[in-house]
């Protein structure tokens, strides 16, 4: 390994070194992306709350190690963490693993060389925290992970083929997530939703279901944190979750649908016009209040690097648990409109003031989420122009 030039680094309370590379792709010889340090605070955040709701010591999975930086960290900065197990095909990547829980003095740590499906599938049930964090789509280890995952255990999922499950291209989205997206101004949180339906509806096979504790998209990549429960009659309820958003592209009316095979109205009621289905996602809950709330108080004792960042993340996720799905862009339905939009705090005070709710999102600074239809938003669009 000594035809590499080393880079050392720092995250949280722990130091890695792996080899140089000009820039992030899965052509590094090992894998370390700076970009994700957030991803893996708030990962460490989510799975001390987990820990400490279940009380006892947690066995955790860090299914694509890469550097190791992730799995090293959780058995460095997380309390009651028992045994870690990073797993990478690569065998220059389990090289600088070994070469880092070394560099941290860390023990409990063993480093594994398999096929990422595979390897969970040998260990089935040994895990309480399973974290896949693969370059691209999680898609292909969802079904080994709904295999391998225990009761009453945490699934920590990425995705980072955004364009995809936004609806840039709409194939890929079928062929990988067995889902139609579409390209709105909310298609984050839909692509979060669909990844969310094509987890539970994967694990429903071995009756198993999901609990959405905490959900994000932050630049390029999609996050979930999911609590695994079991038996069928709770999956069969939990699949009930599973159903359609449908968009009005004229108008901008959205509706939800829930039911795998449920029927759809074709129809947009506010207009008339054909209305363009995405789906099947998950219509449920996508972020847990008090799950979140606990993260947030985590993260006053944690030492994190992005605790600013965290901090401002998780409340506004926090504000967006018992909000409707979907949310309205002010910009977009002032274009439709053709009028200039008013100052976003005046929107938000005049649709409270006609007793509807009015929540700030994550995925969009001129988003609302608000269970007041279009035509009142417009209405009161229009009434702040004059």
């Amino acid at each position: 390994m000594d035809e590499y030039k080393t880079k050392t680094i720092e995250e949280g309370l722990t130091k890695i070194e792996f080899p140089e590379f000009d820039k992030i792709s899965s052509d590094a010889p090992v894998f370390y992306n700076p970009h994700m340090e957030l991803n893996r605070d708030l990962s460490i955040l989510a799975i001390q709350v987990f820990q400490k709701e279940e009380d006892r010591e947690i066995d955790i999975c860090d299914l694509f190690g890469g550097s190791g930086i992730r799995g090293i960290r959780y058995k460095n900065e997380i309390d009651g963490v028992n045994e870690v197990s990073i797993n990478d095909i690569s065998e220059v990547a389990n090289h600088y693993e070994r070469h880092n829980i070394e560099l941290n003095n860390l023990s409990d740590i063993e480093v594994f060389q398999h096929d990422a499906s595979m390897f969970l599938r040998m260990k089935r049930g040994e895990f309480d925290v399973i974290d896949i964090d693969p370059f691209g789509t999680p898609s292909p280890f969802l079904d080994s992970a709904g295999y391998c995952a225990r009761r009453n255990s945490l699934l920590c999922v990425t995705a980072t083929d955004t364009s995809a499950l936004c609806g840039t291209y709409k194939e890929p989205c079928i062929r990988k997530y067995n889902a139609k997206p579409y390209k709105s101004e909310y298609c984050h949180e839909t692509g979060i939703r669909i990844l969310a339906g094509f987890v539970a509806l994967t694990l429903s096979k071995y009756a198993k279901c999901i609990e959405v504790k905490m959900s994000h998209s932050t630049e390029h990549y999609m996050r979930l944190y999911l609590k695994i429960k079991k038996g069928s009659k709770r999956t069969d309820e939990s699949l009930k979750n599973i159903g359609y958003i449908s968009h009005c592209s004229n108008c901008l009316h959205r509706q939800t649908s829930n039911g795998l095979a449920s029927a759809i109205d074709e129809i947009c009621p506010v207009c008339g016009e054909k209305l363009i289905h995405a789906g099947p996602l998950w219509l449920g809950d996508i972020q847990d209040a008090d799950f979140i709330q606990k993260m947030i108080e985590e993260n006053e004792n944690k030492k994190i690097n992005s605790e600013k960042q965290a901090l401002k993340l998780l409340n506004s996720c926090l504000q967006e648990a018992d909000a409707p799905a979907t949310f309205y862009d002010v910009h977009t339905i002032c274009k439709s409109l053709k009028i200039s939009a008013p100052k976003l705090d005046l929107i938000f005070d005049e649709i409270r003031n006609e007793g509807f709710a009015a929540i700030k999102t994550h995925y969009n600074p001129l988003g609302i989420k608000t269970d007041a239809n279009i035509n009142k938003i417009k209405e009161i669009l229009i009434k702040l122009n004059e």
